[in-house]
């Protein structure tokens, strides 16, 4: 499909029209906030339940499903193809490469809301389990496509030793309170949120849970700020299992960047 028409989630028809940011099915009559891209891909061991998650039913038109051989690939694939305002449902955090590398070169400099209970900060030679997506994050800043100081990395608590040690020398902001200084000076801002951020036992059953962490009316609340204070040009949502019950209780993150 082209970037302009996608399938209308009510009448699953070919006619939802991109209208600007937002999208507009011609055959029902139903506005979007967004259009929906799927990644159905986890680059490392073990991550089949977060690829049956990219199948999970939103309520947004499916622009494109994005299934790649390599890692590479799908980065290219995801930027050339990207909606003007993108809602990217992985997979695994690495489906934000590709988007945030699109959404940066059509609009400049870029902040980044990083949400996720892990660094994703390692490299091939840092990783433990060299699983691909321990990386997205530290890959994005080490080709420039972002700016440590323009990153801020919310709810993480289960970091490597490595990755402790790069947030302090590039200076990656940390926590709810380093959200004002990455939006400073940009001209838009990504919002990459992996729900394992969120405390376990909720209504989101993310794929790897760790202890702690907010719930999802404080992430709500983060999103409703983040929304607030830049141009939302694009998000993401990774890190869900494979429930069924997981569609209807991310919407409330939607919701609150106003997609």
């Amino acid at each position: 499909m082209s970037r302009l028409r996608a399938r209308c989630p009510d009448c699953h028809t070919l006619t939802a029209v991109a209208l600007g940011e937002g999208y507009e099915c011609h055959s029902c009559g139903r506005s979007f906030g967004a259009g929906l891209v799927r990644v159905p891909a986890a680059w490392g061991d073990g991550g089949e339940s977060m690829m049956e998650a990219a199948r999970l039913p939103l309520p947004y038109p499916d622009v494109a499903v994005i299934e790649e051989p390599t890692l590479v690939e799908q980065s290219l694939a995801l930027a050339a193809g990207l909606p003007e305002r993108p809602l990217v449902l992985g997979g695994c955090c690495c489906s934000h490469v590709g988007a945030v590398e699109g959404l940066a070169a059509r609009h400049g400099r870029l902040s980044l809301v990083w949400l996720d209970a892990h660094g994703d900060l390692n490299t091939p030679e840092t990783s433990p389990s060299g699983n691909e997506w321990g990386m997205p994050l530290r890959m994005l800043i080490d080709s420039g496509t972002v700016t440590a100081e323009d990153v801020v990395l919310v709810g993480a608590r289960s970091l490597d030793a490595p990755e402790e040690e790069f947030i302090v020398r590039a200076g990656v902001h940390t926590g709810v309170e380093g959200i004002e200084a990455a939006l400073e000076g940009t001209e838009a801002v990504y919002v990459a949120l992996d729900v394992d951020v969120l405390r376990p036992g909720g209504d989101v059953e993310p794929f790897m849970p760790e202890p702690g962490g907010p719930t999802s009316e404080e992430i709500a609340v983060v999103l409703e700020r983040v929304a607030a204070s830049k141009p939302l040009v694009g998000a993401g949502l990774t890190g869900l299992a494979g429930a069924p019950g997981n569609a209807e209780s991310v919407q409330r993150f939607t919701r609150a960047l106003g997609l």
